[in-house]
């Protein structure tokens, strides 16, 4: 019974350096595929996590002319809060924003600016709204690291804002930076402040009104309101998920790249090893052997690349991956120039589910491979095998 795996292995491993050399390609690539699939789903994983809780919540209730890649339909973007979301905003469930378009002016320069109103008291979103809670200052502003630096502005700098109220009338007021906050999220950051929804509205002339309000993780049974479009936690998270497919794509092809090369090498390992064993072929017939079961030893001696390759990613892939996902991986600034929620360091997750089933495929191509140059060892007579002849 475990005649051929033993004969298969003993062979195997009495090839030597090739052997190794094949297995130490097929390892690399083994080791790449896990690797490369952890980091893309850590990646979806962590950037959904972040914009989730900073900016999506459990979805987004959006006013029927609202289109964040629009802009000039922005300033006709808001509407009167619906009664039914009433009760939700009170309870603390939900927290309605109101977005406009404005401009502010850092040491004389203009900068276009995105102005959104929100409740100070809000506990939807991850970010410290609470710091505007000022009854003393005019306008108190709440603004990223990102928009600091782009700026200048630092905490408890004065900056002038501008801005069209209802009707179409510029006005403008000398504001107060009363917290920087440092987010992993640019779209709540990159060429926006964030002050008071209450003095917003009045400033603006829109009393409650919004042009969103984003619902808490845990909202269920999202109702229709008129003049209001509701935008599942799903639709808004779908840009990140194509991007994080578009990327499994491009790395797909570094995969069938370094298989090729690994199953390339044990393809001709196998067709040079049967050519060099017609002999021992002629003789394993004419003891005993039928043709099929030649055939599996032969197929079990290159499958058994796979398994060895498995063993050797394991004994140098795992403290390596575990040391990763552990202590991150570090990223530049030009990840967080292209608008990436990551942070400076991302976090691959490795799943068992991700390594079996990349074992799994590598033994079924290796094992394939193997296959397909025994087939002529079927139409092989032991007596032209003897004579070391392959027909």
């Amino acid at each position: 019974m475990f005649l051929i795996p033993k004969l298969a292995l003993r062979n195997l491993l009495g090839r030597g350096l090739r052997t190794w050399l094949n297995v130490i390609v097929l390892s690399f690539s083994f080791f790449a595929i896990i690797f490369m699939q952890g980091f893309l789903k850590g990646m979806y994983e962590q950037l959904s996590v972040s914009v989730v809780d900073a900016e999506y919540g459990g979805g987004q209730y959006w006013q029927e002319n609202y289109d964040p890649y629009d802009p000039f339909k922005l300033q006709d973007s808001h509407g009167e809060i619906a009664e039914a979301l009433a009760p939700v905003i009170e309870a603390g469930k939900a927290a309605p924003v109101l977005v406009i378009q404005g401009s502010i002016y850092p040491e004389g320069r203009m900068l276009p600016v995105l102005i959104k109103g929100i409740d100070p008291a809000q506990q939807v979103l991850a970010i410290p709204t609470e710091t505007m809670d000022l009854a003393d200052i005019d306008l108190p502003i709440l603004i990223g690291n990102r928009m600091a630096k782009n700026t200048g502005l630092t905490l408890d700098d004065y900056v002038t804002v501008q801005w069209r109220d209802v009707n179409g009338m510029f006005d403008a007021i000398d504001a107060r930076i009363v917290q920087v906050m440092s987010t992993s999220v640019p779209t709540v950051d990159n060429g926006q402040i964030w002050v008071p929804l209450d003095r917003l509205q009045k400033l603006t002339g829109m009393e409650n009104e919004a042009t969103l309000i984003v619902v808490e993780q845990e909202f269920e049974n999202p109702v229709t309101i008129s003049g209001w479009t509701f935008k599942t936690q799903e639709y808004l998270l779908t840009d990140i998920l194509e991007m994080v497919k578009t990327k499994s794509v491009g790395s797909s092809i570094m995969y069938i790249v370094l298989l090729s090369l690994a199953m390339l090498a044990i393809f001709d390992t196998q067709v040079l090893s049967i050519f060099r064993r017609r002999k021992e072929i002629g003789t394993l017939i004419s003891l005993g052997f039928t043709r099929m079961k030649v055939i599996q030893l032969f197929t079990l001696e290159g499958a058994l690349n796979g398994v060895l390759a498995a063993i050797l990613a394991a004994i140098y892939g795992y403290p390596l991956l575990s040391r990763i996902a552990k202590n991150g991986w570090p990223m530049s600034e030009i990840s967080d120039s292209y608008g990436f929620a990551l942070g400076n360091r991302l976090f691959p997750t490795y799943s068992a589910g991700l390594v079996l089933g990349s074992a799994v495929i590598v033994l079924i191509v290796t094992t394939i491979v193997s296959y397909l140059p025994t087939r002529s060892i079927a139409k092989l007579k032991p007596t032209d095998a003897l004579r070391g002849k392959l027909s």
